[in-house]
């Protein structure tokens, strides 16, 4: 076996999932050792579970607030106004008005308190809502990131699925992708491992060769995990990948290639 065909073999997803045993292990770092190409791909794999580790990370929410209602002052305690004992009817009438006067400036004063803190604590309440529609959005978010990487570790595992690994052309040496492809139910995954981003009138459009011909695999943006693409029947001997007019093309502009990569069979 080669080094593409250990490389393809799948064997690097597994030691970094760590399933193999510990002779399998050592095989493989005595190949990374060696082999300068296995020890590249295999800090490839490990980078990109790191980076879909890292999306998955959930900032702790702002720390509630205490109780609302705890932040009602208790009413104060109307205080009672001594009298002095009435010289004459004129005398206690002048008393009766002042304390009158004197209760409506306290009742104003408690209806303006209640008022104010029945406003803080609605403020307080609006806040605490919207903390907790975002504590619930971003449980959602990490859901569904959790999901997306246990299919994609699944894929990975998957000893059904070829894995065509795609090297860039004389157009971009730089760029890199893998394909995952099941010839069984014809899935289709494509992983990125270095394609520049590009214009919004621009996409990269995937092709498998079949008979010799270009059959669209569908068009994906440069982003981060495995990208679901069209099936492809068996029969393919290449994926390549190209740049194409944003939505695709029917036919390749092999001008654009980035990437291709062979099949490698059995």
């Amino acid at each position: 076996m080669n080094v593409k065909e250990y490389i393809s073999s799948g064997i690097l997803e597994s030691f970094v999932l760590g399933e193999l045993s510990p002779q399998e292990e050592q095989e493989v770092l005595a190949m990374a050792e060696k082999h300068a190409e296995v020890r590249e791909e295999l800090d490839q794999i490990e980078k990109s579970f790191e980076q879909v580790a890292i999306q998955t990370a959930v900032k702790a929410p702002a720390s509630v607030k205490e109780s609302i209602m705890s932040s009602i002052e208790p009413a104060a305690e109307a205080k009672t106004i001594p009298l002095p004992p009435p010289k004459q009817e004129r005398s206690l009438y002048r008393y009766v008005a002042a304390a009158s006067i004197l209760l409506a400036l306290v009742s104003s004063f408690l209806a303006w308190r209640y008022w104010n803190n029945w406003r803080e604590a609605e403020a307080e309440l609006s806040t605490l809502i919207a903390e907790n529609q975002q504590i619930a959005d971003n449980y959602n978010q990490v859901n569904e990131k959790l999901d997306g990487l246990a299919r994609d570790l699944e894929i990975l595992g998957d000893p059904a699925f070829s894995r065509i690994s795609l090297a860039g052309t004389e157009n971009s040496p730089e760029s890199s992708a893998t394909v995952y492809w099941d010839e069984s139910s014809e899935q289709v995954y494509l992983r990125i491992k270095n394609l520049a981003s590009l214009s919004r009138d621009q996409q990269y459009q995937l092709w498998a060769i079949i008979d010799g011909l270009p059959v669209d695999a569908g068009v994906f943006d440069v982003s981060d995990g495995l990208i679901t693409m069209k099936n492809i029947p068996e029969g393919a001997t290449a994926f390549a990948i190209t740049v194409e007019p944003s939505g695709g093309s029917r036919e390749p502009s092999l001008e654009t290639m980035r990437v291709i990569g062979n099949v490698t069979s059995g």
